[in-house]
């Protein structure tokens, strides 16, 4: 397990027991948003005797170190994905059609920069610190486009 989530372990008392390592190298080997039942069937296909509540109990043990965050695309599912840095922004476009979710994280500068006013406008008006935000883009992707 590399260092980092060794420290993340050790900072929170917990162990880093081979459930929590073999959830973990899903989403690092994935590298995609995982449901807890995606994430049982990987462990399931890997042989990993792991049962779904472990698995339930371990995403929401992950969920509060910070490891991971919860993603909601509005299919009436949780996922989940990998926090690789806590300041990291990214967005998701979301295909309304077939559920295709596209990461999107190469925002350009005027992009940032309306992102950081809005940011500093809403902490100015409410006196509230934001330490992160999710942004959903709702559409169709380009292959439902053509259908």
């Amino acid at each position: 397990m590399p260092g980092s989530w060794k420290d993340v372990f050790h900072s929170f008392n917990k162990k880093a027991t081979p459930s929590r390592y073999a959830i973990v190298k899903v989403f690092e080997e994935k590298a995609k948003h995982l449901s807890a039942e995606e994430v049982y069937e990987c462990l399931k296909v890997r042989k990993q005797k792991i049962g779904i509540a472990t698995v339930y109990r371990n995403l929401d043990l992950l969920l509060r170190m910070g490891i991971l965050r919860k993603v909601n695309f509005g299919d009436g599912k949780e996922h989940y994905e990998m926090v690789h840095r806590p300041t990291q922004y990214h967005h998701h476009l979301i295909c309304t059609n077939c559920g295709q979710v596209i990461d999107y994280g190469e925002v350009v500068q005027e992009e940032k920069s309306f992102l950081k006013r809005l940011k500093e406008e809403l902490e100015r008006k409410y006196h509230f610190r934001i330490e992160s935000h999710h942004i959903y883009f709702y559409g169709l992707c380009h292959h439902c486009q053509k259908e």
